[in-house]
């Protein structure tokens, strides 16, 4: 995510585009002297973001309402920000309902100009009761709201929907209610991929998925350095590596390995591939054909599937919205197994590889540059049972209760030989990575992912200790 996209787009996020078709619900949000209960925040959000203020509720004074109108409504409608507007923003950042800050922080994500980025700042800051940023005005702000669970205004998905639909009217099928939490989602900085399958040979402006891709043997990929990263899948004693240089141009695979067809993501920014089986679906499902939205929650992408336009849950594999969220789908994972190219064809010699064209020319590394600093987009509060970039291993057991295994621990007790175990899962060292296994011996669905993605999504996950 966050490549950049063509310059024809982006000339068009002008102030009508950003304002026009969102404001309008503002006069109806709630806000006025009476408050809420603070909610109970773990203390270590307290430690690093303060208290956070009350929250009004109630309707909107009406001089407040005129500031709306004046400020949003009017320079809508005449194109122009100016001192009248400059002032009723004033009048609405000194509300002090925290509440309408969730719309500042989506129009600032597009908003074009500093002037106006900084207005809008300022207003939120004050919203907020906190020091306006100075830089990364954007997302500062917006892990503040995150990690204080600011509550959305009302009818905030049709705010949402209009600002972000106004830049990318293929979004409008993704915008609408379901099990989802809309204050988090953010734009990556890139388009949607919303071509049929088997149409990935068409250009677009996009971060452009794969189906069926081209493989080779392990002998024919010369072109693979033994230290290369990997992600390799076994299915059905078949097995097939997916290099992460290709991954990181394609970050969505729609594959078939062993007999069964897959879903299989990778979030450059959470450091985590994943594979979905995507048939044996209850009857009346067709395949869902996987394709990355452009759109993040938390700094995880949020895929979709093309066909029906369900939103699905990236680290849960769960349909949110949509045709597939009413039919209560939720998908199977496969393991995944991070480890390097010499590794994984020494201990899988028969396996196959995705071809080198697939990179389309490209060698990124994420992990070593863009992402070494930490998460780019924002994420709120993060666990601090460890740092956020530490690999672990993620699973979740029979009995539904998610557990993290720190990796580097992991391996070290695996090579030791100590049994590293968690109700019915057993971890298992598999040419280089590791794999999660049933008491069995069967394959469960484990990958590698950052912590701080892992927790966000299993916020009430067990970190295995040792």
């Amino acid at each position: 995510m966050a490549r950049k996209s063509s310059g024809s787009m982006l000339s068009a996020l002008r102030l009508t585009f950003l304002f026009a078709g969102a404001l309008f619900l503002l006069p109806a949000l709630h806000g006025g002297a009476a408050a809420e209960n603070e909610p109970a925040l773990p203390g270590y959000v307290i430690e690093q973001f303060g208290k956070p203020p009350v929250i009004p509720n109630g309707q909107l004074s009406q001089p407040v309402q005129a500031a709306v109108q004046t400020a949003f409504i009017d320079s809508v409608e005449r194109s122009a920000w100016g001192e009248k507007q400059t002032a009723a923003l004033s009048v609405i950042s000194e509300s002090k309902d925290a509440r309408i800050a969730w719309i500042i922080a989506d129009l600032m994500r597009f908003a074009p100009g500093r002037q106006l980025n900084n207005a809008l700042a300022v207003a939120a800051s004050n919203l907020l009761g906190i020091e306006t940023p100075t830089q990364n005005q954007w997302g500062k702000i917006t892990d503040q709201l995150i990690a204080w669970d600011i509550p959305a205004p009302p009818d905030y998905l049709k705010a949402k929907r209009a600002i972000f639909t106004s830049i990318v009217p293929q979004w409008e099928p993704l915008f609408v209610e379901g099990d989802i939490d809309w204050r988090h989602l953010s734009w990556g900085g890139v388009l949607i991929d919303d071509r049929p399958f088997g149409k990935t040979d068409e250009e677009c402006n996009c971060i452009p998925a794969a189906d069926d891709p081209e493989v080779s043997s392990a002998e024919e990929a010369t072109w693979l350095e033994d230290d290369t990263v990997v992600f390799g899948v076994a299915v059905n004693g078949e097995y097939r590596a997916y290099p992460r240089r290709i991954m990181e141009v394609r970050e969505m695979v729609n594959d078939t390995l062993g007999g069964r067809q897959l879903g299989i993501p990778y979030c450059t920014l959470c450091g985590a591939a994943q594979a979905y089986f995507t048939d044996r679906l209850p009857d009346g499902i067709e395949r869902p054909v996987l394709r990355t939205s452009g759109l993040l929650i938390r700094s995880n992408k949020v895929m979709f599937d093309v066909n029906t336009y369900s939103v699905f849950d990236t680290f849960l594999g769960k349909a949110v919205t949509g045709p597939l969220a009413k039919k209560g789908l939720t998908l199977e994972q496969a393991g995944v197994v991070t480890t390097t190219w010499g590794a994984w064809k020494k201990a899988h010699p028969a396996t196959t590889v995705l071809v080198e064209a697939l990179a389309l020319g490209r060698d990124f590394d994420f992990r070593n540059g863009r992402d070494a600093g930490g998460p780019i987009f924002p994420v709120g509060d993060v666990d601090p049972r460890l740092p956020v970039h530490e690999d672990i291993i993620g699973v979740v057991t029979a009995s539904g209760k998610s557990v993290a295994f720190q990796r580097t621990k992991a391996i070290a007790a695996l090579t030791k030989g100590d049994e590293v175990a968690f109700e019915n899962i057993r971890l298992k060292l598999d040419a280089g990575g590791v794999r999660a296994i049933d008491a069995d011996g069967s394959n469960l669905g484990s990958h590698q992912a950052f912590w701080f993605a892992w927790s966000q999504f299993h916020p009430a996950t067990t970190l295995w200790q040792g």
